[in-house]
């Protein structure tokens, strides 16, 4: 009886150029594999700290921010990791699924694009509604008052349209009792600090009872998505450029894999057929 071929005689078979394929897709890979994992963990970190998980706030969970990471470090890295193992151990099927997710992906984000091309017009009114709906629970969310003083600190605008527009919270409305009521949050001001130093949290209080001429010396006046259009109108080929890249990316690794796939795929046949013969010389 002829002697398989052993499975490491595979790797010789190899040539310089599919070897450095290879290790270039583990490698790769396991970058991403380490990176979707540090998401991964951010985001449970994130829900466990804030006890997302408890009995009264479960409820909730779906609308919280941190949901958005661990979906996504958990794809990430699954998917990354099936490349990673695929490309070490040479396994048509890992990489089958790794190559078919990847080209969904693909043809999801040039819908996606297509989709908000077409819609332009909607999408103000989506971000409208998610900047009023994050500012009803500024004070409720650290998450959603993070990004929304992020977002009014480098756009220096306050509210969604303008300063007015933190009526909407229970705790700046007019009608509130305390001190916050009819104010602004400190991030819409123009200069927070006292001296260089300290942040006056109060520095917006009352500001909605003043009239544009006398609010612009205080706070900004101008709300947060006219400062997005403006800051995408700016940056609109950068934007482009990232996203060709990010697209070219993983164009190149779907290409790297298919090659990848091809070569095991003619290695297993030529394993084969030369098993074959050493039976027949054998006999």
């Amino acid at each position: 009886m002829g002697r398989p071929v052993e499975p490491r005689a595979r790797s010789r078979l190899f040539s310089l150029s599919d070897c450095l394929l290879k290790y270039l897709l583990f490698f790769s890979n396991l970058l991403f594999t380490v990176l979707g994992l540090v998401v991964l963990a951010l985001g449970l970190w994130g829900l466990i700290n804030k006890e997302s998980f408890a009995q009264e706030k479960i409820g909730q969970i779906s609308t919280d921010p941190m949901l958005v990471f661990v979906m996504l470090g958990l794809v990430l890295s699954t998917l990354c990791l099936s490349g990673c193992v695929g490309a070490l151990r040479e396994n048509c099927c890992l990489l089958q699924v790794f190559s078919a997710t990847v080209l969904v992906l693909v043809a999801a984000q040039v819908l996606a694009a297509i989709v908000a091309f077409s819609l332009q017009g909607q999408i103000e009114g989506y971000l409208r509604s998610g900047m009023l709906a994050a500012m009803v629970r500024y004070q409720d969310d650290l998450d959603l008052r993070f990004i929304t003083d992020e977002i009014q600190i480098g756009l220096q605008c306050c509210g969604a349209d303008n300063y007015r527009d933190w009526e909407v919270n229970m705790y700046y409305n007019c009608s509130a009792p305390g001190v916050l009521s009819c104010g602004v949050p400190a991030t819409c001001c123009v200069d927070p600090l006292e001296n260089g130093t300290v942040w006056n949290s109060q520095c917006g209080v009352g500001s909605q009872q003043l009239d544009e001429f006398s609010a612009q010396s205080v706070i900004f006046l101008g709300g947060c998505l006219g400062g997005m259009s403006r800051w995408i109108e700016q940056h609109t080929g950068l934007i482009g450029a990232v996203g060709m890249v990010l697209l070219g990316v993983q164009i190149i690794t779907l290409f790297i894999t298919t090659r990848l796939m091809d070569n095991i795929q003619c290695i297993k046949l030529q394993c084969y057929i030369w098993s074959e013969k050493l039976q027949d010389n054998d006999i």
